[in-house]
């Protein structure tokens, strides 16, 4: 049965190919807007490390100005980095399984040929604990011991990119890399790694490629560098005291992450945080109300509303769009239908029921919002290309398995409203009129 029909449906399409084309084409257009917006939206809203992102905690501590909240629009949130001091003093715990402040910097990265520029690169200072916490890949080598954390030791973990254009590609671990004034040896090479978004550091955008660079935390003392991303302070500090007068500030510019495995760890820590806090508080810091924040990564995305306000606009816009292309298709299967009324005359006296002239009719819209919803994806993949190049995200935006589910899905949606009133109509009409005419 849903061969004939698919078989009838054909044959109408192709008695008149310019009307077909035009409905198809029109269907096309809709879907690749709204699936090039819904795949955007979907990225940005989708979960970057879906293994654990359970088990991952951002770390917030209200250690800001008591005379006001670090918000006004917020006033309940405490701030969203945390100053060197207490993550310093946070990193003593051995509750968590895993463990890294950290934040992006600028520094001088000298090419091993002689004759090539040194260039400023963005570079992530973090702890050991980064690489198995963010489950990040690597091609060859791995993260540094975290006895180089103490040290701090001279190593480096090189992005796939910055490996090609260093090295020329293929093993680098063992060779050297001069990064400001100091060689580093390089202990892993990352596969291409890209979580989207890039949750552990929202404050750069989220939608940031990641660093091609990555150095112990506690080289932040030797090369005095300050963070390239988000700092804040709220009481001054003697700055005749150098860079350490700094990072005993009240400075917040540091992102910390744990992961804890089981309620037992998260409870534990919890309480680690609370005891802190409530030491530091003795001590005449901490002069807010305990505020301690342990978000995991939904949670500490939705708190960053990392999802543009144009990103969800643009997905509405885009749904309108396609429903208006839709709804202007009524008129011309409206017509189309109504022009075979004859036809449908003769088969509703020869004993076809309402409702097979229904579907015979549906199945023909349906038909038409495939096809346009296959064209549609193609152009969608387009739309995609260009935004990645006009937003220079490298390919972020792309169509997988559930994004092409969902473009077919919006087509069959708008052939289904397109062709309901007026596959209706159709088969309402009586068919004694038309056998006078024949």
């Amino acid at each position: 049965m849903f061969r004939y029909l698919i078989r009838i449906a054909l044959l109408s399409l192709r008695r008149n190919p310019v009307l077909s084309a035009l409905l198809i084409a029109a269907i096309a257009l809709g879907v690749a807007v709204s699936t090039a917006f819904v795949t955007v939206y979907y990225i940005y809203s989708g979960d970057p490390i879906p293994s654990k992102s359970d088990r991952l905690f951002y770390v917030q501590m209200d250690s800001w100005n008591p005379d006001r909240p670090y918000s006004r629009n917020r006033p309940e949130d405490p701030p969203d980095q945390i100053t060197y001091r207490d993550m310093q003093g946070i990193m003593v715990s051995e509750i968590p399984t895993y463990q890294s402040g950290m934040f992006v910097a600028s520094l001088t990265i000298h090419p091993p040929e002689a004759e090539e520029r040194p260039s400023r690169e963005r570079v992530r200072m973090c702890f050991a604990d980064f690489f198995p916490m963010f489950d990040v890949p690597f091609a060859y080598g791995g993260g540094w011991d975290r006895s180089a954390d103490r040290g701090p030791e001279p190593v480096v973990v090189l992005d796939s990119a910055t490996n090609d254009r260093l090295f020329g590609g293929g093993d680098s671990v063992g060779k050297t890399v001069r990064i400001e004034d100091r060689q580093f040896i390089v202990t892993g090479v990352l596969a291409p790694w890209r979580p989207v978004p890039r949750f552990y550091d929202t404050h750069t955008g989220a939608s940031q490629v990641p660093e091609g660079i990555y150095i112990p935390f506690e080289f932040v003392r030797e090369f005095e560098v300050e963070t390239s991303g988000n700092l804040l302070i709220w009481s001054d500090y003697d700055e005749s005291g150098g860079f350490g007068a700094f990072l005993a500030s009240e400075a917040i510019w540091i992102q910390m992450w744990v992961q804890l495995d089981t309620p037992e760890q998260r409870q534990a820590y919890s309480d680690f945080l609370d005891a802190y806090v409530m030491e530091q508080k003795n001590q005449g810091r901490f002069g807010r109300p305990l505020n301690n924040r342990l978000l995991d990564v939904m949670g500490w995305l939705k708190d960053q509303e990392v999802v543009p306000e144009e990103a969800t606009g643009l997905l509405i816009l885009s749904l309108l769009f396609l429903l208006v292309c839709a709804v202007n298709l009524i008129g011309i299967l409206l017509g189309k239908f109504l022009s075979r009324a004859p036809e449908v005359g003769v088969r509703r006296a020869l004993g076809a029921s309402r409702a097979s002239v229904f579907l015979q009719h549906i199945v023909e819209c349906e038909l038409v919002g495939v096809i346009g919803g296959f064209l549609g994806l193609g152009l969608s993949a387009i739309f995609l290309l260009l935004i990645n190049r006009l937003l220079d995200n490298s390919g972020q935006f792309r169509l997988d398995v559930p994004m092409v589910a969902a473009g077919i899905g919006l087509a069959l949606v708008a052939g289904l409203v397109a062709g309901l009133y007026p596959a209706w109509r159709i088969c309402r009409l009586a068919p004694a009129i038309h056998l006078k005419l024949q």
